[in-house]
């Protein structure tokens, strides 16, 4: 059994869709974020930088095991199960490239974009300008990727697309238009199609305004389904 620590951001959402994917027994723990219980002593203990997600897997090869950052999960649970990463050293240096640019770029950056175009009191146009810009330049290496490829990495569904893919729910309030990026969005689609990406992002929706209340087809129009 697994405990995840989780809100319902895109960091969080990684952890969930992968656990889903993967058919791992969880336990979900919601650390509400607004509330700043991710400052809360024994979840420190678990994630000393204090941000979500982490997890406390029970059957580790020692005995219980934790982790923090959404990366190194993501990464823990590939190497456990054998799954989502390719058996061969270049599929899985691949899959390690772009699992290391979402944590480094894509997630970042666009945090910052949707940050000053979206919640920013002040309206500062600089921001908005050097954000907005960086997030369509990271689009579009990921459109050039996806070039030909029904997933990042290749043929198959890997931890670098499970990484990148909640990113891109809100891609409007990152002053980017999807449709400039056409192997991005059918990628979106491909994504959200899948049923156990669905239940995972899914997980704790009704605990923020903005995705309370979303059924299946909502989701799937958030991201790019035809209804």
């Amino acid at each position: 059994m697994i405990d995840l620590y989780f809100w319902p951001t895109p960091n969080g959402q990684k952890i969930s869709i992968a656990l889903e994917e993967l058919g791992l027994a969880y336990n979900v723990h919601m650390i509400n974020i607004n509330e700043n219980e991710q400052f809360a002593p024994d979840f420190l203990a678990i994630a000393p930088n204090n941000r979500i997600p982490a997890i406390v897997d029970h059957d580790g090869t020692d005995g219980p095991v934790s982790l923090f950052e959404s990366g190194a999960i993501l990464h823990y649970l590939a190497s456990k199960t054998g799954a989502l990463m390719p058996e061969d050293a270049h599929g899985q240096k691949t899959v390690m490239e772009w699992l290391m640019w979402q944590m480094g770029g894509f997630g970042p950056m666009l945090g910052q974009a949707h940050h000053f175009n979206f919640y920013a009191k002040e309206k500062l146009p600089y921001a908005i300008k050097r954000y907005s810009a960086e997030a369509n330049r990271l689009y579009g290496v990921l459109d050039n990727q996806l070039a030909g490829k029904d997933f990042v990495a290749g043929d198959e569904l890997s931890i670098a697309d499970i990484a990148i893919f909640p990113w891109t729910r809100t891609y409007a309030r990152q002053n980017v238009a999807i449709e400039n990026y056409p192997n991005v969005a059918a990628w979106r689609i491909r994504m959200i199609e899948r049923p156990a990406v669905l239940r995972g992002i899914k997980i704790g929706a009704d605990l923020r305004d903005e995705i309370k209340g979303m059924d299946d087809s909502d989701w799937r129009s958030a991201f790019g389904v035809q209804t």
